[in-house]
């Protein structure tokens, strides 16, 4: 599917963190459409972590420019905003295990996407900015949708329960989505439009990458968990579908405001079962559910990231959400998810990180 006029091809767009996951299938779709694509990256002289960008714009008819930025240095993206009409700011760190929250975390997410949003208001050229959040950025855990208005999780709700001690990445989601809201709202000339994915899985551009999906999908399938899962609801969609969803978001006339993107509320055991059919029987998929209490006891001894308040607000809780606007208003067809995962699984296989 194409949004894309004649005259949205004139300007070039820019990146942000284009060596990233979701950023990568989003770079890709952008040359497929023929558009001149400045890719933000930390170093363009590190050959090994922008090869697969290099790739795509080798046998895609856009074009590619890649610029050195830093997320935390103001004036860094200058360069590459010149002439941009469209700003995709997907940087942003996604990390589990921190030392200290406020300065992995929530710093670079919120300084970040100032740096971005500042930068945009100082370029006449820029007309739309397109934000990466999270549906981290509607709730901490399943268990919030208790108090959502409308018993489910969609645009209207913001996460009010998240903090550096409870959820730091749902905190610095939350506080980097709500600094962009107050930037564009001191300004008219250029409209942001927000894409709030639930969990990302799927097939990187490049197999060599690495990501926190990545791992999760590695060790359903190698024996870390063979043990079993805990009953963890999780949201899914394919970075695909959200690669797509930015496109949508930019280049659509009337797209505007959040869009909660999710296909699917699953789970671990879910995932796990999908992946053994598509695997056979000789990979150690877990089978089965560990009981919550045995979860509650050790999993912090195991894991300090998942916490007992975690284990008490999540296990044996779904994940309800309604994605209606992300369909009508940005015209998405998510995915089946066996396809996301069948695709993951093989891409991981390929790249050596799971054996034949």
């Amino acid at each position: 599917m194409t949004y894309l006029s004649d005259n949205d091809r004139e300007a070039p767009v820019l990146v942000t963190g284009a060596t990233g996951y979701v950023a990568g299938q989003l770079v890709r779709r952008l040359l497929e459409e023929g558009l001149d694509v400045h890719a933000a990256v930390r170093d363009p002289d590190d050959t090994t972590r922008v090869a697969a960008l290099i790739a795509l714009s080798e046998r895609l008819p856009g074009t590619l420019r890649l610029f050195a930025s830093d997320l935390l240095s103001p004036g860094s993206y200058a360069e590459a905003m010149v002439g941009c009409r469209v700003v995709f700011h997907t940087a942003s760190p996604f990390t589990l295990n921190v030392k200290d929250p406020e300065r992995e975390l929530v710093q670079p997410a919120v300084e970040g996407t100032r740096n971005v949003l500042q930068e945009a208001n100082r370029h006449a050229s820029v007309e739309r900015v397109v934000l990466t959040s999270s549906c981290a950025a509607l709730y901490s855990d399943n268990a919030d949708v208790q108090t959502a208005p409308k018993g489910v999780f969609d645009e209207d709700v913001w996460n009010e329960t998240a903090s550096l001690s409870h959820q730091a990445y749902s905190l610095s989601k939350t506080l980097a989505e709500r600094e962009a809201w107050n930037i564009a709202e001191q300004q008219s000339r250029w409209r942001l439009v927000v894409i709030n994915p639930a969990l990302v899985l799927g097939p990187a551009i490049d197999e060599h990458a690495t990501s926190q999906s990545m791992n999760l999908i590695t060790q359903l399938c190698d024996g870390t968990l063979k043990i079993g899962v805990p009953d963890y609801g999780v949201g899914i969609v394919d970075v695909r579908d959200v690669a797509e969803a930015h496109l949508a978001a930019a280049f659509l006339p009337k797209a505007r405001g959040r869009h909660l993107v999710a296909g699917h509320s699953s789970s671990f055991i879910e995932l796990a079962s999908l992946l053994r059919a598509h695997a056979g029987p000789s990979y150690p998929i877990p089978t089965r559910h560990l009981p919550k209490w045995l979860v509650w006891l050790t999993g912090p001894l195991a894991d300090k990231a998942l916490t007992r308040k975690i284990v008490a607000r999540n296990i044996g809780h779904a994940f309800r959400f309604d994605n209606t606007r992300s369909r009508e208003c940005l015209g998405l067809e998510y995915r089946p998810l066996a396809e996301t995962l069948n695709d993951m699984f093989d891409q991981l296989v390929a790249s050596g990180r799971l054996s034949k």
